[in-house]
């Protein structure tokens, strides 16, 4: 990937510093890869669907249910996020 861009005023510059470079590439070829793979994409969404967003979608508690009847269970714990000001 080429991290030159052409700026408006025509002049040309790198924007990040050349020590980072590989691993920006190693982070895109990562990228391009995950990009591929449908089934990784969907077990992300899954996860963010079920952890992340909100709001959280009840599950079914397999164990407890075998125990105390049918029971679904609603995860807050799942995806903490920081207090936003």
């Amino acid at each position: 990937m080429s991290y030159e861009k052409d700026i408006s005023d025509g002049t040309e510059g790198s924007f990040v510093p050349e020590t980072l470079i590989p691993a920006l590439d190693e982070l895109e070829a990562a990228y391009k890869e995950f990009k591929a793979d449908k089934a990784c994409r969907e077990r992300l969404k899954s996860l963010l669907r079920d952890y992340a967003g909100r709001p959280t979608p009840l599950f079914r508690a397999e164990r407890l249910s075998a125990h105390v009847g049918p029971s679904n269970l609603k995860r807050e714990d799942c995806f903490i996020r920081a207090p936003t000001k």
